[in-house]
């Protein structure tokens, strides 16, 4: 069965295994997405070229300014068997992912990057699979306007979110969905796009969704720690409730699968 967002309260919530999966860029493409490897160095490896050092440390400055923010970087940085590669590339622009998952030889989840585009300060994502991200996207007048560094440090909250998700699933899950999503794919493509095929429906069975739901599932993992760093940071109550307002509407379009979810999670968080 396909399973919603749940809740996501701090990185105290993670599993301390690590036993897990990536939804992020399921059905793009994957090459290098995972692998096992032997023993590795762990904690956090910022690498990051001279040109892109400032505004990355105004970008981490302002993810580490909230609570939830420092809590999942201590987390990653303390983690005795998992090692947390964070780079920025230009070719990703304003976007972010996060890939490479490794597991060792016992199946255990080691390693992971979280590649940060070079322009992550600017650019609104599209409002379906980022409800929360986009609503940053107002045209209000405000004394506190949202500024480059949330918008970056939200889309790095994101990226925290699909680590998290990763701590919360099984990892030969995860290894399944790598093997069957391309069957899925191929045969949805040759039977013109006909998604009551009862090969698909069993694929989809064993895969615990089809690939769009998993991916989306993913995605919203992502918003929800997105939506924890907002909480904390978005004070002015004027913008907070144009934000909010924004994000419900989102939500309430776009969020077909965990509308209700989603609602409940911007009632608990205080949004």
């Amino acid at each position: 069965m396909f399973v919603c967002l749940p809740y996501v309260t701090s990185a105290q919530d993670i599993s301390a295994d690590l036993n897990a999966s990536t939804r992020n860029d399921i059905g793009r493409n994957r090459n290098d997405e995972y692998s096992t490897v032997g023993p590795h160095r762990s904690g956090i490896k910022e690498v990051v070229a001279d040109e892109y050092r400032n505004r990355y440390g105004e970008w981490k400055g302002e993810f580490l300014s909230s609570e939830s923010g420092r809590r999942q970087w201590d987390f990653y940085a303390r983690h005795p068997r998992f090692s947390l590669t964070i780079t920025i590339l230009e070719d990703v622009r304003n976007g972010a992912r996060t890939n490479k998952y490794k597991w060792n030889e016992s199946g255990q989840l080691i390693s992971a990057t979280i590649t940060l585009g070079s322009h992550i300060d600017k650019g609104f994502p599209d409002p379906i699979y980022y409800p929360v991200i986009n609503g940053l996207k107002t045209k209000l007048s405000s004394s506190q306007p949202v500024t480059g560094k949330v918008l970056a440090a939200a889309k790095i909250a994101h990226e925290f979110g699909h680590l998290n998700h990763a701590a919360s699933t099984d990892g030969t899950l995860y290894q399944l969905q790598y093997l069957l999503i391309p069957i899925y794919n191929t045969i949805l493509q040759k039977n013109g796009f006909k998604g009551g095929d009862p090969r698909l429906t069993v694929l989809a069975r064993r895969m615990g969704g089809t690939p769009v739901e998993i991916y989306e599932d993913g995605e919203y993992w992502g918003e929800a720690n997105a939506m924890l760093f907002l909480r904390e940071r978005l004070t002015e109550e004027r913008l907070q409730r144009s934000v909010v307002a924004r994000i419900k509407q989102n939500v309430t379009r776009y969020a077909n699968t965990c509308r209700e979810r989603f609602l409940q999670l911007l009632d608990s968080v205080g949004l």
